[in-house]
């Protein structure tokens, strides 16, 4: 593997020999392994409720994987040894996977689930929707470490989760392109704060709206079904 050239932001580039890394290729490899663990585990919850309840709770799943350089970029900025096991000790989202539900209720639903088995272990859960952050950013996350079998025997691997609905994709991911484009003056950004925590309240409200009518439709196909029942 080539040394790997990252640009701090100060603007300094460094070069990381392979020696100071160790074995990248095989670090990444064990991540990306966690990635497809916990992406199946979720497919499966997802074709089990479609099965059972003719019911999806899983709209989209997304993932990403850091970069070799971004792993490093992040160690130099907490000031840790540029090494793979820093990384491991340290870092908890070179392994991120997004999952998308339509409805509130369907985030905690797939967080129980995937709680109750036996090979994933939670380490760090961060409610924002419960309490949505400052700008109004609202998720799930969940921190868990999983095995992962290699030849060498089995590792536990953490991955970061993020747990979301729709409108919760939506808005944060609107947000960050309008807050991170290059070049606005910082004073209307500090403007547009308010606005952006408005739309986070619109959002908000829509989920709620979305899943009253989801109830009342499901407690009425239920009534339906026990009057249909009762004559039988």
């Amino acid at each position: 593997m080539e040394s790997i050239s990252v640009t701090a932001d100060s603007g300094e580039s460094i070069t990381i020999s392979p020696e100071n890394m160790g074995d990248m290729v095989a670090f990444m490899s064990r991540y990306a392994c966690a990635i497809m663990e916990v992406e199946t585990k979720f497919n499966v919850l997802n074709a089990q409720f479609n099965a059972s309840k003719s019911y999806n709770p899983i709209d989209t799943i997304k993932t990403r994987l850091k970069t070799p350089e971004s792993i490093v970029e992040k160690l130099r900025r907490r000031g840790l040894p540029l090494t793979t096991q820093a990384a491991e000790d340290n870092l908890t989202d070179v392994a991120g996977v997004r999952v998308i539900c339509p409805f509130v209720e369907d985030i905690y639903l797939l967080a129980d689930y995937l709680l109750m088995q036996d090979d994933v272990e939670l380490l760090e859960k961060k409610d924002y929707i419960a309490k949505p952050k400052g700008n109004g950013y609202r998720s799930l996350h969940l921190i868990v470490q999983t095995p992962v079998f290699t030849p060498q025997g089995k590792t536990l691997v953490k991955v970061e989760i993020q747990l979301r609905t729709i409108a919760m994709e939506f808005w944060a991911n609107l947000e960050h392109r309008l807050r991170y484009k290059k070049g606005l003056d910082p004073e209307l950004l500090e403007d547009l704060g308010g606005e952006l925590r408005e739309c986070a309240d619109i959002c908000e409200s829509l989920d709620q709206r979305m899943g009253g009518i989801r109830r009342k439709i499901e407690a009425t196909t239920t009534l339906l079904d026990a009057a249909d029942k009762e004559w039988q």
